[in-house]
């Protein structure tokens, strides 16, 4: 059931040359990630195993990651694992704490997309993505808590979306499922603060990774009445311009292990100047909309519209 290298890596302190940390040495950590074999989640691998940490790196196909293997023997253990699987993820923790003693950082990233109108969209699409993408991050959340109590220390990471913030007609269902995660982010961080452990939703904007290439696209069929709002989107993401605005995931990557390095992190935290931006303008224009129906609102307590009366 699992691929993976041999022999654990002794911890170490390692001196770096750009350093996330303002103490000037990053400890030798043990990382789970999921979704590793492409993309943002192999850009993650790749960087923590050059700042010289452990890595449990985890696939569906778990073979893709054998020249990361052969290139840093004995930090690498790549696990066979299907997010949705809530005893495998177990399984592939229990593996992860027999092969390096501890598990420091959880960076749970698998994901996926589909494409289309909310009322075309098959239900087991919408199912699928909310099963991978949320499901996913709750099923390895409940996996590495029990270590992460027992030693009263942890870091969690759910790679979440800009689409928690904003609105693109036809990705809702992708959407939902991602402003589902940064939502459980948010409260896991309340109940676990106090117990060691920090809980931070990471909110990327487009990257260049499979899912976003043309090819890969998971597009559901929709009916002519969505052709200037949902075929609008789909459209742009089949162009060749599209490509022009995707982000390189190692920049991502880099950003998200300095945010594991914190002392302090932020339940949630945009990442990207793209997302940045976009995170910003929504915040301040559903603020704009909140205060304009202020009155509406309001009404809807009783005491307020007898103070209004």
């Amino acid at each position: 059931m699992t691929d993976y290298s041999v022999i654990v890596k002794p911890y170490r302190c390692s001196y770096v040359g750009a350093l996330p940390a303002s103490k000037g040495i990053i400890m030798t950590e043990t990382y789970f990630v999921t979704g590793s074999s492409v993309g943002l989640g192999r850009s993650i691998v790749e960087a923590a195993l050059a700042q010289g940490h452990n890595v449990v790196a985890t696939a569906r196909n778990p073979a893709v990651l054998e020249d990361l293997a052969a290139r840093y023997s004995g930090q690498l253990l790549a696990v066979r694992l299907d997010v949705t699987d809530a005893e495998g993820a177990r399984d592939a923790v229990r593996q992860a704490v027999d092969k390096f003693g501890r598990l420091d950082v959880l960076i749970n990233n698998a994901g996926f997309s589909g494409v289309g109108s909310i009322e075309d969209m098959p239900l087991e699409l919408i199912e699928a993505q909310l099963s991978t993408n949320f499901l996913g991050a709750v099923n390895l959340t409940r996996a590495v808590l029990p270590t992460m109590r027992a030693r009263a220390r942890g870091r969690i990471l759910l790679v979440s979306s800009i689409g928690a913030r904003i609105a693109t007609a036809g990705a809702g269902v992708y959407y939902a499922s991602k402003a589902a995660v940064s939502a459980l982010a948010e409260t896991l961080a309340l109940e676990v603060g106090s117990l060691g452990i920090q809980v931070t939703a990471v909110e990327p904007g487009a990257m260049r990774t499979r899912f976003a290439e043309a090819g890969s696209l998971q597009v559901s069929p929709f009916g002519p009445a969505y052709e200037a709002t949902v075929g609008t989107t789909i459209g742009m993401m089949q162009s060749p311009e599209y490509n022009n605005i995707l982000r390189d995931p190692d920049g991502v990557a880099a950003m998200i292990l300095q945010v594991a390095a914190l002392d302090d992190p932020p339940s949630r935290i945009l990442a990207g100047a793209d997302s940045f931006e976009m995170g910003i303008g929504s915040g301040d224009a559903r603020r704009a909309s909140d205060l304009h129906w202020e009155k509406l609102s309001r009404s809807a307590t009783v005491e307020e519209r007898l103070l209004s009366a």
